[in-house]
């Protein structure tokens, strides 16, 4: 009787161990077993061509869905794709694929310093490279572009918008001008009075990188614009993708911080409200209340774009997958699902 129960036991151990074994196994979302990047968890380093040679890219993918393929282009420029780390707790259990991407010059992917390399166009042909690498075209790919990110998705869209199913603006206007007008006139005069105008000393002066420049703005400026919790308190990969910026890369086409753009930065200029019209395939735009950028003007881009949509978030800022991180998200997957 004791064996027959030993055996019984282990046969069913043993259905039960063959039962999760053949679930993971014939899970679409997690099926890895024809990708090519198997081997490497998802990794893949991808050659991009430019008028001062090859360079590699890293890339990595997460789930498994042919209808539905999420480019992730982070901020900065220069930042790191690692503070979209939060979608892991949202995409995969929507089973959304979506790939980490790491641009030139930042994070993971090669790091060339010759500064003509840091212009708009470039980056564009560069996502073009990627996008051809991993196999993505318009039956299923998405870009989600944050901040910087988002300028580089709408400068993609106007050039090779038949390659997409569908766009994100999360967190961009697309006016740079009107970006430093609404700095300056509206949320620098929300700063203590006395930090305010040292900060316009400094910026007189042009000592956009002093010290103290810096620290007031990160001090004042970002709790309350770019983040809302106190910046010990900031998220790990928050931190880390601010810690591995590439400072050089980000002076020179951003500026010093995100208190505007200042300076003779490659961004200064850079307008395209009125190519949005241009802009023909499913697109939403996210805005945040205390975002450095005006809600308002991201709402209104929505409007310009044939098919655009917003999503506002109230508690939100510029980390609005951070501090508004359920609306963020919820109402990001909402318009993945309608494509």
């Amino acid at each position: 009787m004791k064996k027959l129960i030993v055996f019984l036991t282990l046969s069913l151990v043993g259905m039960g161990c063959q039962n999760a074994h053949q679930e993971v196994r014939t899970s679409d979302y997690l099926d890895y077993s024809n990708s090519p990047s198997k081997s490497t968890g998802g990794t893949t380093m991808i050659d991009v061509s430019t008028a001062l040679g090859t360079f590699k890219v890293w890339t990595k993918r997460v789930g498994n869905n042919p209808q539905l393929k999420v480019l992730l282009l982070h901020g900065g420029p220069g930042s790191t794709s690692e503070y979209f780390e939060a979608a892991d707790s949202y995409f995969p259990q929507a089973e959304i694929e979506y790939y980490y991407y790491d641009q030139l010059g930042s994070g993971r992917s090669d790091h060339p310093e010759d500064e003509r390399l840091w212009e708009v166009d470039r980056f564009v042909e560069e996502v073009e490279q990627v996008r051809i690498g991993l196999g993505l075209d318009a039956s299923n790919f998405v870009v989600l572009g944050h901040s910087w990110g988002g300028i580089l998705a709408i400068e993609y869209a106007l050039k090779y918008q038949q390659h997409l199913k569908g766009m994100i603006i999360s967190n961009m206007v697309s006016s740079i001008p009107e970006y430093v007008v609404y700095a300056n006139e509206v949320l620098g005069p929300q700063l203590p009075a006395e930090v305010l105008a040292k900060i316009r000393n400094y910026e007189a002066q042009e000592e956009y990188t002093h010290p103290e420049y810096l620290g007031l703005i990160e001090e004042f400026y970002y709790p309350k614009h770019v983040l809302r919790r106190n910046p010990a308190e900031w998220p790990n990969p928050v931190v880390r993708a601010f810690g591995n910026m590439n400072y050089g890369l980000y002076l020179k086409m951003q500026g010093p911080s995100e208190f505007g753009v200042v300076g003779d930065a490659v961004l200064k200029d850079w307008d395209r409200t009125a190519d949005l019209k241009n802009i023909k395939v499913p697109a939403l735009t996210i805005g945040a209340q205390y975002d450095t950028m005006d809600p308002q003007a991201m709402k209104k881009m929505s409007t310009l774009l044939p098919q655009g949509q917003y999503l506002y978030c109230p508690e939100g800022s510029h980390m609005s997958m951070y501090d508004d991180q359920e609306t963020y998200f919820n109402g990001i997957i909402a318009f993945l699902k309608q494509l």
